[in-house]
């Protein structure tokens, strides 16, 4: 277990994915934000979701994801959501 780990929301499979996409410390999950980190995870896991999404923005701001003001869950719905409409449309053009 690292550092990450210590962090709400940060299980033992989401340090390992942050891991893999070069996030070793707290400091460079801040860095990288928790929309970037997600992007980066879902690369290499398309079953990403919208919790694990809540889930790194709560480790950043030191709490559980259920703990996030509503305007954060709210942003970070509609980044989710332009993303998953942008790639259902893109699938259908295909």
């Amino acid at each position: 277990m690292g550092e990450l780990v210590k962090l709400p929301n940060i299980g033992p499979e989401l340090e390992r994915q942050l891991h893999l996409i070069g996030v070793d410390t707290v400091e460079e999950l801040r860095r990288r934000g928790s929309k970037q980190a997600w992007l980066d995870i879902q690369k290499n896991d398309p079953s990403a979701c919208f919790h694990r999404l809540c889930s790194l923005e709560g480790a950043l701001h030191g709490v559980r994801k259920i703990m996030l003001p509503d305007e954060v869950k709210a942003d970070l719905q509609e980044f989710y959501n332009c993303l998953l409409y942008t790639s259902d449309a893109a699938d259908e053009a295909r």
